[in-house]
């Protein structure tokens, strides 16, 4: 039997352990173990369980993951989320709609430091969402904005997302985050429109709120101003060859730490945040592990070359291949956590795009912009869950109702993005 028929055998078995709710991480590892011993010997895929989650855990290209989760969490712990919505809420307030603006443009400033789509999704509903609702806001509206706020965190360096297709790919970690800026600001600029034409076409979803003056509107600028600081001093860092994505994660988790630190963080709020970093992160490393695990399978079984000249005989075009591509990222972005789908999806279709001859670090800001639309779409919908946690009385489906907009918008961006490469790569 050869190694790649017996790859399908293991794939299919590992889809259907998925499907019987064994972690994902877990999954990728017995596949990998298994398919491994099965093609070569059961000797050497011991040998792989023995030393591959110690070269793995010991990478130092993975050390920037916990040190931006800890950036994230130390804004979230100290609260630093209500005053960037407050902040915003002076300068969109008084606008039909302008406290779903400031909702997503806080969204998307809270993601620049947080990296993570359901942190930043979980941490500005608990500040925004009872203000709206307060102020009249329909549930649709008011949930779905911020579940779809929360997923520019996927994008918007420093992205997690971002960071582990480039190591997954053997990119460079700066240049996927200098070539998801425009991505991740075109988001959020898109995401302001469709509030906007949401609003217009039906008012009675929004409410005009409170006028503020000029003053009013400069002063609540401060609340994001530390924000845009670490923002600009990680990226700028980076970009100018100042730091390595590492130096520039520890700087951004240190300076986070000091402003949490002088807005009274206490050392309650200080063990909790580095409880729950290890708790993400280990997360995170074991579906590495398993990733690992499973991509020594792949590499013996050959079942990406196999794939290449699969699709190869059939004689598509580059673009058909992209769009196949995409069309599996969306459909198991309906039923699978994100960083999880990119783990097991990329080392396989990798090699097909690396065939077509499209640049890997355009398809990977594709890649991710795919994957965040499957943390709004049915039936997960990471984020939509996230915001349902947050407010149990909302029904699911009104939560879905009011992200559908916003769907729309992703795909327009998406189209964008494929139509006009330098919007991904110019900052290059």
């Amino acid at each position: 039997m050869s190694g790649s028929i017996i790859g399908l055998i293991c794939i299919f078995g590992m889809l259907g352990m998925i499907a019987l709710r064994m972690p994902i991480a877990l999954a990728m590892a017995v596949t990998g173990f298994v398919g491994f011993g099965w093609i070569v010997a059961f000797e050497p895929a011991l040998s792989i369980l023995d030393s591959g989650p110690f070269e793995t855990l010991s990478n130092y290209s993975f050390s920037p993951i916990p040190m931006f989760i800890l950036m994230g969490v130390f804004a979230s712990k100290a609260k630093m989320s209500q005053e960037l919505f407050e902040g915003a809420r002076t300068l969109f307030g008084s606008w039909r709609g302008g406290m779903a603006l400031a909702a997503v443009t806080s969204c998307g400033i809270f993601s620049a430091i947080s990296g993570s789509s359901m942190a930043t999704a979980a941490s500005m509903s608990r500040v925004a969402l009872p203000e709206m609702e307060k102020n009249g806001y329909a549930k649709s509206l008011a949930s779905g904005t911020l579940a779809a706020g929360g997923t520019l965190g996927i994008m918007i360096p420093p992205s997690i997302a971002l960071l582990l297709y480039a190591l997954i790919t053997e990119q460079s970690v700066g240049d996927m985050f200098i070539a998801g800026v425009i991505p991740g600001l075109l988001g959020l600029f898109l995401y302001c429109v469709t509030i906007a034409i949401v609003v217009m076409l039906f008012p009675h979803l929004a409410q005009p709120g409170t006028k503020t003056t000029f003053a009013e509107k400069i002063i609540g600028l401060k609340g994001l101003v530390p924000f845009t600081g670490v923002f600009a001093l990680i990226i700028g860092g980076i970009y100018t060859g100042l730091f390595t994505p590492t130096e520039a994660a520890s700087v951004g988790a240190a300076g986070t730490f000091f402003i949490a630190l002088f807005r009274g963080m206490q050392f309650q709020q200080f063990k909790e945040s580095i409880e729950e970093t290890l708790f993400m992160s280990a997360m995170i490393f074991f579906m590495i592990i398993g990733a690992e695990i499973f991509g020594y399978f792949l590499s013996v079984s050959r079942i990406s070359f196999s794939l290449v000249e699969f699709v190869d005989s059939m004689q598509l075009t580059p673009y058909m291949i992209l769009f196949c591509v995409l069309l599996l990222f969306i459909l198991l972005g309906c039923v699978m956590d994100s960083i999880a789908m990119l783990l097991l999806t990329v080392p396989v279709v990798y090699p097909l795009i690396e065939a077509a001859g499209f640049d890997p670090i355009w398809f990977g800001i594709i890649a991710v912009i795919t994957v965040e639309l499957g943390l709004i779409t049915p039936p997960v919908g990471m984020n939509v869950f996230v915001i349902k946690s947050v407010a149990p009385d909302i029904p699911i489906k009104e939560i879905f109702k009011g992200v559908f907009p916003f769907v729309l918008s992703d795909i327009v961006r998406l189209g964008l993005i494929i139509a006009f490469p330098v919007l991904s790569l110019g900052l290059l």
